[in-house]
């Protein structure tokens, strides 16, 4: 059997059953990421996988040095390359296995039995991709371990992440609060009503307040915001409705200051790349300026 199939086997879980998927890379967030995920382990009952990549390095140790060094120590210089190599191989491996057994301990004790551990050795995105019909919602910090103690700025490979997946993504950016208010940011859009419809039938937002809220026209902002209201009022769910004006972004993160949004839900990225490189992507924005976690959608 080949790694490609041991990494497929191990994310079958009681039978296929999707699962909450939680990114570990030892940055700053990976904390608040599993205590998030299991949040919502926890509310749905799914199980929550942890994983680790160890990603192939863009240039490798060992090299083709015969240009410049002679043949004589030509040999044994790339034999201890060689052997720097694996050992650091080694060491990646080991310390990815020593935070994977830390992040299961922490989501244990917030009360989660079905936990399993997951180590790859390719590029993020490359995982997701293949891991897609297995995940019923990926958990990942706005930022990884190369970033470091950075306060600002995306993750070198958020933005491939979320293009690539058409799974719900909980972008972490804080340390955990357990939602009580959420945002939904709706706009009548596609990824929109997707959003519209996870949160009417997750039982993750049963008890939590919901604010619908739609950014434009007024005429538009009614007929919107009723049908919107209706679907998560049959659902159960308590809801406050109010359109919004002014810039989109600007108005959002207003919005969430004033009622204490714990947790915003929105549809992310158009399908329309050179909207977005010209008038810049709502999502991309939203995700530098807001200091609440972000749930979206395409």
């Amino acid at each position: 059997m080949s790694d490609k199939d041991n990494n497929n086997k191990a994310f079958t879980v009681n039978g296929g059953e999707p699962v909450v998927l939680t990114c570990v890379d030892g940055s700053r967030f990976t904390g608040a990421v599993c205590d998030y995920a299991a949040w919502i382990a926890g509310r749905t009952g799914a199980p929550l996988k942890l994983l680790h990549n160890i990603e192939r390095s863009n240039v490798p140790a060992v090299a083709d040095l015969s240009g410049s060094i002679g043949f004589g120590s030509q040999e044994e210089l790339l034999e201890e390359l060689t052997a720097l190599e694996q050992q650091r191989s080694q060491l990646l491996v080991q310390q990815g296995k020593l935070m994977l057994q830390a992040a299961r301990e922490r989501v244990v004790q917030a009360g989660i039995e079905q936990v399993e551990t997951c180590q790859r050795h390719d590029s993020l995105p490359e995982s997701l991709v293949e891991l897609e019909d297995r995940i019923r919602v990926l958990v990942l910090g706005i930022r990884g371990e190369e970033h470091g103690e950075d306060q600002q700025g995306l993750g070198s490979q958020l933005e491939t992440v979320v293009r690539s997946l058409h799974k719900p993504i909980l972008v972490v950016n804080q340390e955990f609060a357990r939602p009580e208010r959420m945002m939904l940011a709706y706009d009548g859009s596609e990824a929109a009503r997707k959003a519209l419809r996870m949160v009417a039938d997750s039982p993750a937002f049963r008890d939590v307040s919901c604010h619908l809220v739609f950014v434009g026209d007024a005429e538009k902002a009614e007929t919107l915001l009723a049908e919107a209201s209706a679907t998560l009022e049959t659902a159960g769910l308590s809801v406050t409705a109010n359109r919004l004006s002014g810039k989109t972004v600007e108005a959002l993160i207003d919005y969430q200051r004033e009622h204490a949004i714990d947790l915003t839900v929105m549809g992310a990225f158009s399908h329309n790349r050179l909207r977005d490189l010209l008038m810049g992507s709502i999502t991309a924005k939203m995700l530098l300026k807001t200091s609440q976690p972000l749930l979206l959608l395409r």
